[in-house]
C-alpha cells in the first residue's frame, strides 16, 4: 500500500458515501424553497450496491480506512441498504456507521442491528412540532423519536445531531439536552455550516460554541473532555455524568487532522466538503491512477478552516 499523506500526516481513514440525493424532509439547510423540495424529494439514479462495494473495496486495499460511514441524501431510502452493510463488513471494515433523518428508522432499526451496523446519528432538530416542521418542512417528530428509542433498544450505539440555527430552532437546545439525557444518549450540537444556499449568509444563524455552553452551563455544571484525534466534535460531561457535543466548524475548525474522504453517490470522490470538484474514479483504472486521484482529493483539503461551498450538503452527503 503506496503511503498517501500530506504535510500535516493527513491521510484517510474514514469514508463517508453518499448513497442517493435524495430525502423524505426538506430541511432548511439543505434546500432552499420549493424548487428544491421537490428535486430533494426526486428519485435519481445511484450507484447499485455492487458498483458502490467494488470501489470501497478498492479503496480500502489503496487506503488504511477502518471506518466507512453511509449518509445521503436519506441512507434509509437507498435498496439493498442491508445488503450493502453486509458487504462492507465482508470487506474487512467492522466500523459501519450510518447518519439519518430517522423518518423510516422504527421499522428498520432490528433489520440494519442484524446486517452489521455498528453505531448510527440520527437528526433532530426540534423537540416541539412547530418548530421541527419549520426545520424540516415536515410534521413528525414523535415519529423521529420513536424510531430513536427502536435503535436503542435493536442494540445499536446512537447519537443525536442537532443543527442549532438563530431565530429558527435555538428556543430547543435545553428541550433536547433533556431529551437526550433522559434516555442516555449523547447528543451533538453543530454550527451552521456555509454549505449550498447558505454558502455566503451562515452567518445569520451561526449559534456559536461560546453561545451553547454559556446556555448550557447556566442550567448544568459542565467539563470538558480531551478532544480525540481526528474527531469533529468536542465532548463535556455534566455533574450528573451526562454528554453531550459540538460540532464547531466555524468556531473551532478541525481542519488541521481531518481524516474523511467523501465519495458520492455517482462515484466521485472529494478530500473536502470546501471543495466542490469532484474526482472520478473509474474501476477500469491502475491502483498508480486512483492512487494520483486520491493524493489530488487530499490536497482539497483546507490548512487552517472551513470555508464551505455551494454545494448542497443534500448532495455530498451529511
Amino acid at each position: 500500500m503506496l503511503k498517501i499523506e500530506d504535510r500535516y500526516g493527513r491521510t484517510f481513514r474514514t469514508l463517508r458515501v453518499s448513497l442517493l440525493q435524495h430525502c423524505n424532509l426538506g430541511c432548511v439547510y439543505c434546500v432552499a424553497g420549493e424548487a428544491e423540495l421537490k428535486e430533494a424529494n426526486a428519485v435519481g439514479d445511484s450507484l447499485g450496491v455492487e458498483q458502490l462495494l467494488a470501489i470501497i473495496r478498492r479503496l480500502k486495499e489503496q487506503l488504511p480506512l477502518d471506518t466507512v460511514r453511509l449518509t445521503g441524501g436519506e441512507p434509509l431510502l437507498y435498496p439493498g441498504l442491508a445488503s450493502l452493510i453486509r458487504g462492507i463488513r465482508a470487506a474487512g471494515i467492522d466500523a459501519v456507521r450510518l447518519t439519518t433523518n430517522g423518518f423510516l428508522l422504527e421499522r428498520m432499526a432490528p433489520a440494519l442491528k442484524e446486517a452489521g451496523l455498528e453505531a448510527l446519528n440520527v437528526s433532530l432538530d426540534a423537540v416541539e412540532e412547530e418548530v421541527f416542521a419549520r426545520m424540516s418542512r415536515r410534521h413528525s417528530v414523535e415519529r423521529i423519536i420513536r424510531g430513536i428509542d427502536a435503535a436503542v433498544a435493536a442494540g445499536l450505539r446512537v447519537k443525536i445531531n442537532t443543527v442549532m440555527m438563530k431565530g429558527m430552532n435555538d428556543s430547543q437546545l435545553l428541550p433536547l439536552l433533556d431529551l437526550a439525557f433522559a434516555r442516555g444518549l449523547t447528543i451533538r450540537f453543530l454550527e451552521v455550516m456555509a454549505m449550498g444556499h447558505l454558502h455566503d449568509h451562515a452567518g445569520r444563524y451561526l449559534v456559536t460554541q461560546d453561545e451553547l455552553l454559556g446556555r448550557i452551563g447556566e442550567h448544568h455544571r459542565i467539563t470538558p473532555e480531551p478532544r480525540a484525534e481526528s474527531a469533529t466534535a468536542r465532548y463535556w460531561t455534566t455533574e450528573t455524568g451526562h454528554r453531550f457535543g459540538i460540532i464547531a466548524n466555524e468556531s473551532e475548525p478541525f481542519c488541521r487532522d481531518c481524516d474523511r474522504l467523501r465519495l458520492d453517490s455517482s462515484g466521485h470522490i472529494y478530500g473536502c466538503l470546501s471543495s466542490n470538484q469532484p474526482i472520478g474514479l473509474g474501476l477500469s483504472e491502475t491502483a498508480a491512477e486512483w492512487d494520483e486521484k486520491l493524493k489530488l482529493a487530499l490536497a482539497q483539503k483546507q490548512e487552517l478552516r472551513f470555508v464551505g461551498s455551494d454545494l448542497s450538503m443534500l448532495h455530498i452527503g451529511g
